[in-house]
């Protein structure tokens, strides 16, 4: 897969980086931060991760350690590092296969001197992931428990003086359970902030443009298998490139006020793209007429004669499974905008959830998580989400996104 700078001015609709300006105006602050500083990356090999990784080396920090289970992608990183024009400026750079809520993990952090910076990408980030409930469990674990773990360790060992955990969009008005719980990875992050010097900050996004897992990723691996590719209808969507989130979660990280969750000014009018849109400008790029269809199977059954024809089948379904929202916001309800003086980037003041509900839900979940004896559903895993994020507006549809294409 190659996406080269026409495929991303196609989806996002720029040809330079919406954030560029803010980060060259900074760039003397961020080289006095980093510049001799210890950087940790947990989920560093994921692709926001990775982005933000090959920018911190650009300031020449004095330790770089990225921490990911994924072994494959550390590697992938390591070799784009090393093989890039410029040397890796890094004294201490290394890249660790460990998972971040593992005892092995505080093994290594008991042996480090402490980080100047920690900034954490690892997530369950799919709507997908919600099906049932064992991956929900899951997803809690990862986006909230280990966090939490993670999160007052560092606060109470003194060993990192800015925290950086990065949320979504879908964290605004939640619909869906993956919303939710970074919601509440937001009020983990942000429960000990100021505490023995502690400092927290994060960031919501739009999607991120053939970032592994996405859509767009996904319709490039549709041509190459000769398969439908799938888009729902009558949604749009804010995109941005991997160059984009790497820009925006390096300035949350390091050049914003702690308490604040940062969010793009991106303009529903000029940046919102609708789905079919994006879908059918791909697909002439790769030289197909997009052919609608409405059916799964008919769509399947018609991609070679389509391809003699010069056109490519895209299946567009209906905008009706579980936690799918037709459009993207980045400030929920009750929230306030606090500008941080960038052009591209404002914040959200963190509202505190309800008093002592945090530590509520994470004595059940390590419960729930620990004893797999104890009987739980779906439902009241929701149930116990309302209580510490009371905006969350789940709705069960029925209909699971791994039911379609």
């Amino acid at each position: 897969m190659v996406v080269t700078p026409s495929l991303i001015r196609l989806a996002t609709g720029r040809s330079r980086s919406f954030f560029q300006d803010d980060l060259d105006e900074r760039r003397g602050l961020l080289s006095a931060a980093l510049g001799g500083a210890r950087v940790l990356v947990i989920g560093g090999a994921g692709s926001i991760g990775s982005a933000t990784v090959r920018l911190l080396a650009e300031y020449a920090p004095e330790a770089l350690h990225v921490v990911d289970i994924s072994e494959n992608g550390l590697v992938e990183l390591v070799r784009d590092l090393r093989g890039s024009p410029t040397d890796l400026a890094v004294r201490d750079f290394r890249a660790l296969p460990l998972d971040f809520g593992s005892e092995v993990f505080h093994r290594h952090l008991n042996s480090e001197p402490g980080y100047d910076f920690v900034l954490n990408f690892a997530a369950l980030k799919h709507v997908r992931s919600e099906k049932e409930v064992c991956s929900v469990l899951q997803m809690i674990d990862t986006n909230v428990v280990k966090q939490a773990g993670l999160v007052r360790w560092l606060a109470e060992s003194g060993r990192a003086s800015r925290y950086f955990s990065v949320s979504t969009d879908k964290a605004a008005n939640p619909v869906n359970l993956m919303g939710a719980t970074k919601r509440l990875m937001e009020h983990v992050a942000f429960g000990l902030d100021g505490k023995d010097g502690f400092k927290a900050t994060s960031a919501r996004f739009a999607n991120v443009a053939y970032s592994d897992g996405s859509l767009l990723q996904g319709w490039f691996l549709r041509l190459e298998k000769r398969q439908p590719l799938a888009v729902p209808r009558a949604a749009r969507r804010y995109f941005i490139s991997l160059e984009e989130a790497g820009q925006i979660c390096l300035l949350a990280a390091v050049a914003v006020e702690p308490g604040l969750i940062v969010v793009p000014k991106l303009n529903p009018r000029e940046h919102l793209r609708e789905l079919e849109k994006v879908a059918s400008d791909f697909l002439a790029a790769q030289g197909y007429e997009a052919h609608p269809c409405g059916d799964e199977g008919s769509a399947k059954r018609i991609v070679e004669v389509d391809i003699a024809d010069g056109r490519y089948p895209m299946l567009v379904t209906p905008l009706d499974t579980t936690g799918e929202k037709p459009y993207e916001e980045f400030v929920g309800n009750g929230e306030r905008v606090h500008e941080v003086g960038m052009r591209a980037l404002s914040a959200v003041i963190h509202n505190p959830p309800p008093r002592g509900s945090v530590e509520r839900f994470l004595t059940l979940a390590r419960s729930l998580i620990a004893d797999p004896t104890i009987e739980v559903t779906k439902f009241e895993v929701v149930a116990m989400l309302k209580d510490v994020v009371p905006e969350f507006a789940h709705r069960e549809t029925g209909k699971l996104l791994d039911e379609r294409l």
